[in-house]
């Protein structure tokens, strides 16, 4: 017997040139469901000024399809870009999912950045928090999900049928793997997370979060479980955990703090909400001194 083909679903990538991130609209035409992926909240740092144009874009692309969307998931508390998913779930009453990681992840950056009792590091901020083999629907759609950590706590990868989102655990093959180098990474849980990745079916589509590439090449939104075997600098060539482990702390001791860690953070550990405003109206970030590496 023939296995049940799994159903493809379309997918729409937005990018994010400025943070390099790649949103995703994975959806179901016939039943006209949704879900968003991983969205961007524009953010200014010079004149720390916030923006919706990325977001809008999402909205403007399921509002012409007529897309109920279902689910606004995170792959992880990103460190290099500000979420959406806040600004989204109010416009479109969608539940905001992530990895039950995020409590962990809560945990540390609460006390990072002096948060009072007001914050509290349980993960409520989010409607759902999913673990390792829970599943859900988008319309007709099964979605699996995978925990996936090593480059944060929290970390997941959607399985929606023949798609999986993969967030910063695997970058274009050019490019190599996540950085393991933030409070909770560890290369030893990213290599058994990549494993987990690879074992997925040969013809799955693996869906970036997100790509650099310069000005050598287009931002490529996809990639394969075959490509990344045998071309990824961090997998290639049968590398075993030991290896790859050495290689990957090697590369993070080179890497710069990501420029928006500070205030992204700040921003998605609240599922993708700004600080609340002071007594004068005004909302601010809180600026740690001297606590997140060297500067290179």
């Amino acid at each position: 017997m023939h296995p049940t083909p799994r159903p493809s679903p379309l997918v729409e990538a937005f990018f994010d040139k400025d943070t390099g991130t790649f949103s995703y609209v994975v959806y179901d035409e016939l039943a006209g469901s949704a879900a968003i992926i991983d969205p961007v909240l524009d953010y200014e740092p010079a004149g720390a000024r916030i923006g919706t144009a990325s977001a809008d874009a999402l909205l403007a692309f399921v509002r012409e399809r007529q897309l109920k969307v279902e689910w606004i998931l995170e792959t992880h508390a990103h460190a290099d870009h500000l979420s959406a998913a806040g600004y989204l779930a109010d416009i479109l009453h969608a539940p905001v999912a992530i990895g039950r990681g995020i409590v962990q992840v809560q945990e540390r950056f609460k006390a990072l950045f002096g948060l009072g009792d007001e914050f509290i590091a349980d993960g409520r901020q989010f409607d759902r928090l999913f673990v390792d083999g829970d599943s859900f629907r988008i319309g007709t759609l099964d979605a699996r999900v995978i925990a996936t950590p090593g480059h944060t706590d929290d970390s997941l990868t959607y399985v929606i049928g023949d798609a999986a989102f993969i967030g910063d655990t695997l970058f274009a093959t050019d490019t190599g793997t996540a950085r393991t180098d933030f409070p909770g990474g560890d290369a030893h849980r990213l290599y058994a997370s990549i494993q987990k990745i690879l074992a997925l079916p040969e013809d799955t589509r693996l869906f970036l979060c997100h790509d650099y590439p310069g000005d050598r090449r287009d931002a490529l939104p996809q990639t394969r479980i075959d490509e990344q075997r045998e071309n990824n600098p961090h997998l290639g060539d049968g590398v075993d955990e030991a290896a790859f482990v050495h290689k990957r702390q090697q590369r993070d001791a080179t890497l710069p703090v990501p420029r928006l860690i500070l205030p992204a953070l700040q921003v998605n550990i609240r599922g993708g909400r700004l600080p609340e405003p002071d007594a004068n109206g005004i909302r601010y970030f809180r600026l740690p001194l001297d606590q997140m590496g060297v500067a290179r």
